[in-house]
């Protein structure tokens, strides 16, 4: 599992963003009413959608501030409750689970929607405000990374909310469960555009299908891949490969004590977890769906 995603909404808010892009496309917000507008014109009101969310900042906190209208809904029928809790609760218990996330993920949104390098102060507040674990979570960022730009501090909290926390809390309630979690972290700097994606979100993928020199692995590494970039291609194969067929993709299983985590990049090494600061503002928040505000 790479980049677990944290992003669930309540059926509440499900409601109204069904209704929002079934208002778009002058149809009613149901299944059969949905399914009868062609599937080109339905995905290209929903990205409008996902791209300008401004009208609906009051209404709908904080899935107005991700870029993507929809995400999974604890609707109380197919979804009852979050993984982190079904997990927690024993609903599936013995499981062996390989995870991972890079350590830059919300660098590709940032570059997607033209904004790296021009976040506020203002933005970076509310982005704590919003996505940073309650009651006290923005100030433990702020005491945590007391030397981070507001563009930075985005880039923390966005990262460990939508990506980096619900993938290591999976992990954990997993291991709790009596099961065993293989823990990574992508390092590795895209060398596309100067570097300037960091390692970003989705930059695993190429590199777990061995095709970073197809047409999406050129936007991410250049038209011919480094000779590093190739290692940490055939070391993360080599893990899929060895965990589906022995249960152990090359090193330790992540457990409260010592944490460990391989670290992908041009010299892999197997460490203890490497954000632990954002670790320790998240150790007792699973993930809350998204509500309307």
């Amino acid at each position: 599992m790479h980049s677990v995603p944290g992003t669930l909404c309540t059926r509440a808010l499900a409601e109204e963003v069904a209704a929002a892009l079934a208002n778009e496309v002058d149809a009613a917000p149901d299944v059969e009413a949905l399914s009868g507008i062609d599937p080109l014109r339905l995905a290209g009101e929903l990205t409008a959608l996902g791209v300008d969310l401004s009208g609906h900042r009051k209404s709908w906190g904080r899935l107005s501030q991700i870029g993507v209208a929809v995400c999974p809904a604890l609707d109380g029928v197919v979804l009852t409750e979050t993984p982190w809790t079904a997990l927690a609760d024993g609903r599936a218990r013995g499981i062996d689970l390989l995870f991972g996330h890079t350590r830059d993920e919300f660098r590709l949104f940032s570059v997607m929607m033209g904004r790296l390098g021009t976040f506020t102060e203002d933005e970076a507040h509310t982005a704590l405000d919003l996505f940073a674990p309650a009651p006290d979570g923005a100030d433990a960022y702020r005491a945590a990374y007391p030397q981070a730009t507001p563009e930075e501090m985005i880039e923390l909290v966005h990262s460990d909310a939508l990506f980096r926390m619900p993938s290591l809390h999976l992990a954990q309630a997993n291991q709790a469960a009596g099961g065993s979690s293989f823990l990574f972290e992508l390092q590795l700097t895209a060398p596309a555009s100067g570097g300037v994606l960091g390692a970003c979100h989705s930059l695993d993928v190429p590199l777990a299908f061995g095709t970073p020199d197809s047409p999406a692995g050129r936007h991410l590494f250049g038209d011919r891949p480094t000779p590093e970039v190739s290692a940490v291609s055939r070391e993360l194969q080599r893990a899929w490969v060895r965990f589906a067929t022995t249960g152990d993709p090359g090193w330790p299983a992540h457990r409260p004590s010592p944490r460990l985590t391989r670290v992908l990049d041009i010299e892999s090494k197997t460490l203890p977890y490497p954000e632990e600061a954002s670790r320790q503002i998240w150790e007792r928040h699973d993930p809350d769906p998204f509500d309307p505000t």
